[in-house]
């Protein structure tokens, strides 16, 4: 049997309190004991970026943090980052530029492009694709994703605002 601990952090805005054991990595804290199943369960490995979330405003990979390590902490996910409309225009870009297709690495490219826009400074397509990097996505080639990202950058540096 597992060793468990107590843990009180705020998710998505709200206060939450859990025993959980303390090997459970993050992204599975969040999908099976909250609910949360925005974020998906890849390689396990840190590698494709489908459970990117974020902690203390910063994107991580859900599957290698513990979920005890976010006592104290705040944690976002992909349900809280819709919720609040910080991404509402990158998520608009995505679906007019027909930057999903199966829609696995989706949550983990927004939290991460989200990251990306929300200090907004101009950037090459070249970076921006350097930048996804650590997503993975086996439908899309890519094209569309950074298209949806380049466009919503434009838009908000020609607003001259970030969310």
């Amino acid at each position: 049997m597992s060793a468990a601990r107590s843990i009180a952090l705020v998710v998505n805005s709200q206060r939450v309190s859990a025993y959980v054991p303390v090997r459970r990595n993050l992204v599975d804290f969040l999908r099976i004991d909250l609910g949360l199943t925005g974020s998906h369960v890849g390689c396990e490995h840190g590698v494709c970026g489908a459970c990117t979330v974020r902690v203390d405003g910063k994107a991580v990979r859900g599957c290698l943090m513990l979920a005890v390590q976010c006592h104290g902490r705040t944690v976002e996910t992909i349900e809280g980052l819709s919720r609040s409309a910080e991404i509402a225009d990158l998520q608009r870009a995505f679906v007019e530029r027909n930057a999903l297709q199966c829609g696995f690495c989706t949550p983990g490219m927004l939290v991460s492009a989200a990251e990306l826009l929300a200090d907004p400074r101009p950037m090459t397509r070249e970076a921006l694709r350097e930048y996804l990097s650590g997503n993975l996505c086996r439908c899309t080639g890519y094209h569309a994703i950074v298209d949806a990202i380049a466009a919503t950058l434009e838009a908000r540096l020609d607003a001259g605002r970030a969310p």
